[in-house]
């Protein structure tokens, strides 16, 4: 198996092709990348900037360069000894415009005669054999329906008529309802749906790639790809939405010849790959979480706790736990709700369960779940506890799950194979896009794959969870940036200095919420966090941001019924950034303050992704200082021009200082270069301690083995540090004699202060020169 040492992913989209990646491989050697990993390249709904949305698996998309600019990308990378990671999508497919997608099309066309109606996850029983599609005004609106050129229209919607179901004279409404699918009120999905989907998105349809002929088909092409040798390796997005994670691993590694491959996968604090999965690791947001937590200031916690008691009006902060099982509950019953009746149509009648007892119990044992998802007999001890807590929240639903609990634990039951597939769904849309919205005492805190009441992490923690890191999962992807992060790297290095200057965080909260006040006292610590964190940043981009996470908490105004006054409410406060003079004195003062402990956290984190055990990976344009908030914000273009400039003058010699831009891409460029091109100096990892009066805010660990490997060297909580007097007497032991990558200083062995080694810059890099 060829494997990464590190990767770089760029988004691939009609603004940004194959071809363009291609030109940029030199570039990306030249920064010490070894891989290239790009977003999904099958062809997606036209228009899509994402490509998550496939509607032919068995086509590299034209508009983002088609076959000829995968070959033209691999030909270029190979030239540059570069490998290929690939971002595919098993899960389902999109079927926002059926024409487009073949499958789809011909299934609303032929119904359960099709042969794509195994493919597709239809519960036709409850359709009355028909599949129902959420993309009326109401139901009213079928008098809007049109026959043209021998298909039903609905404004921009077109659907297929199956044979013989149309005859000259015929009304539309007529014809509609002899088709094999029903056209229905968009707001009928959250219960009446019966296909699955990804998530709550009704144009993202799951697929069934279990079924041998299914994987067949839809990886075609992706196998293709290995057997001509385009490609090295696979991301494979949100394994937990299928049927079988551990047979698809399974068979797809048979299929690429044994490829590198890594699954998106949330793992909770503690939780663990199945050791049956057939995968070197995930996509890295564990690592993620990890790294944050070093940068946040322990003692800060009781304060922002009675900081957020105070926002919310109440006596006491929120109750993490709680809220969850509230925000799931509110998924469960609201916009996921087709997903808990289906599970709750797959119990047996034999049992004379009453059917809204069933569907109650399902979503109240989904709504205790502590992770996404089980893999039976994997994880079966955590379903029976969450069985378990779900009869102490409601005693009066221990009758029925005690009765659901044997076909919950049985892998071969169809209940608890779709449970397994719905679990997921309920925790992604109740947790990270609604409670990460809610939760907001510290923003850097809610980040995909992060469990927010961790708040802080000791660097002995740290260096346990790196060590198990290097002996389990040497080949997990780690990051800091992708594009799901609901704030960049930079932002939540920014965002985490709020935890050493509690003070003034909350001296600069309660000024701007006097000039420009967002009626949500919590939504207002969010949205100010994040502005402060982005900053600088055009206002329209934080517009944007400010409303997606309003309507994604859900308290004050949501998606589907929006709050006109309060939005407007909120708009102004953002616009007071920039047109209200004492509001955007404050916004840049305060900003200042956290300078340049963000730049620090920013350069340290870096450093330590670049260089703990693991692949890393860059996202686009991070070489740079990144502001970025949620998407679609972190898929904006990236000045590649300004960073190939900026890397050539550091090859020519240029120092900058490390408040300046040029800092970071130092910083990166350094590390993987080393990486690639000194492997035996990354083989190990052991935790290297400071002495001295700051020697807790020092991160040290050796990569080698007997310390003669890279030596990593970064600052933790740097306002603090300077507060109490700086590095004072503090040093490190080195065993050989040293060469800093970032300043070329040179190091006996012996006690080094640490004013001296990071009297540049808040990191080192040191190599031995023995």
């Amino acid at each position: 198996m060829r494997t990464p040492v590190s990767t770089y992913r760029l988004q691939i989209r009609p603004g940004f092709t194959l071809q363009d990646a291609a030109g940029l491989t030199g570039y990306l050697h030249s920064l010490g990348v070894d891989w290239v990993y790009v977003s999904p390249i099958l062809t997606a709904e036209q228009g899509s900037d994402h490509g998550y949305d496939v509607t032919d698996p068995s086509t590299v998309d034209p508009s983002r360069g088609g076959p000829e600019g995968l070959a033209a990308l691999s030909r270029a990378a190979k030239d540059n000894g570069m490998g290929i990671l690939a971002d595919i999508v098993p899960n389902h497919m999109g079927v926002a415009s059926p024409k487009q997608n073949a499958w789809w099309w011909n299934l609303l066309k032929d119904g359960r005669d099709s042969k794509y109606a195994e493919a597709f996850d239809v519960d036709w029983e409850f359709g009355g054999g028909k599949i129902r599609i959420p993309v009326l005004g109401s139901d009213d609106d079928l008098d809007q329906l049109k026959l043209m050129d021998g298909e039903l229209h609905y404004y921009d919607h077109r659907f297929p008529l199956a044979e013989g179901t149309f005859a000259s004279g015929d009304s539309p409404k007529d014809v509609h309802s002899r088709q094999h699918y029903e056209l229905i009120g968009w707001r009928r999905a959250d219960a009446d749906l019966n296909y699955r989907r990804f998530f709550a998105v009704n144009t993202l349809a799951g697929i069934r790639v279990e079924i041998p002929w299914v994987f067949d088909e839809s990886h075609a092409e992706v196998v293709r790809w290995f057997h001509e040798g385009l490609v090295d390796g696979l991301r494979i997005d949100h394994p937990d939405g299928l049927a079988d994670p551990e047979g698809y691993l399974a068979r797809l590694r048979e299929a690429t010849g044994g490829a590198y491959l890594l699954v998106e996968k949330i793992l909770e604090p503690g939780e663990q790959l199945p050791e049956t999965f057939s995968c070197e690791g995930t996509t890295g947001y564990d690592a993620l979480a990890d790294v944050d937590r070093l940068f946040v200031d322990p003692t800060a916690e009781e304060y922002l706790n009675s900081l957020d008691a105070r926002l919310r009006n109440s006596e006491k902060a929120a109750d993490y736990a709680e809220m969850i099982h509230g925000t799931k509950r509110r998924i469960a019953d609201g916009i996921l709700r087709s997903e808990i009746l289906r599970l709750a149509r797959l119990v047996p009648v034999s049992l004379e369960l009453p059917f809204a007892k069933v569907a109650d119990s399902l979503a109240e044992v989904i709504c205790w779940f502590p992770i996404y998802r089980t893999y039976l007999p994997y994880g079966g001890k955590t379903l029976v506890e969450a069985i378990e807590r779900a009869g102490r929240h409601r005693p009066e639903l221990e009758p029925v799950l005690g009765k659901l609990q044997p076909l919950l634990l049985d892998p071969e039951s169809a209940l608890a194979r779709r449970f397994q597939q719905t679990s997921g769904m309920v925790m992604a849309k109740g947790v990270e896009d609604t409670a990460f919205f809610r939760y907001t005492r510290l923003g850097s805190l809610t980040e995909v794959g992060a469990d927010p009441t961790e708040f802080s992490l000791p660097s002995g923690v740290f260096h346990e969870r790196m060590a198990r890191r290097q002996q389990l999962l040497p080949l997990s992807m780690t990051t800091l940036s992708t594009h799901d992060t609901k704030r960049s790297e930079d932002a939540r290095a920014r965002i985490s200095v709020i935890s050493e200057a509690v003070p003034e965080w909350e001296l600069f909260l309660g000024t701007v919420q006097q000039l420009a006040p967002i009626p949500d006292g919590p939504l207002a610590a969010l949205v100010w966090q994040s502005i402060v964190g982005a900053w600088p940043a055009d206002r329209g981009r934080l517009q944007s941001y400010a409303l997606k996470a309003a309507r994604e908490a859900g308290n004050s105004t949501n998606w589907t019924d929006p709050n006109p006054e309060f939005e407007r409410q909120l708009a102004a406060a953002v616009d007071a950034a920039f047109d209200v003079p004492e509001v955007a004195a404050a916004l840049k003062n305060f900003v200042a303050e956290l300078e340049p402990s963000g730049t620090s956290n920013s350069l340290s984190a870096k450093l330590i992704q670049l260089t703990m055990p693991g692949v890393p990976d860059v996202y686009q344009g991070t070489e740079f200082r990144d502001g970025s908030l949620t998407d679609p914000d972190n898929r904006r273009p990236v000045d590649f021009k300004a960073r190939k400039e900026a890397l050539a003058a550091l090859d020519q010699g240029a120092t900058p200082s490390f408040t300046e831009e040029s800092a970071k891409l130092l910083v990166l460029s350094r590390a993987l270069r080393l990486r690639r091109d000194r492997p035996e100096l990354f083989e190990g990892y052991l935790p290297v301690a400071a002495q001295g009066a700051a020697a807790a805010h020092v991160v040290a660990f050796d990569r080698g083995s007997g310390r003669r490997g890279a030596l990593t060297v970064a600052t933790r909580l740097p306002r603090r540090l300077a507060r109490e007097g700086g590095w004072r007497d503090t040093v490190i032991e080195l065993t050989v004699n040293c060469r800093d990558e970032l300043t070329g200083a040179s190091y006996a062995p012996g006690a080094v202060q640490l004013s001296t080694l990071l009297e540049r810059y808040p990191v080192a890099l040191l190599v031995p020169t023995d």
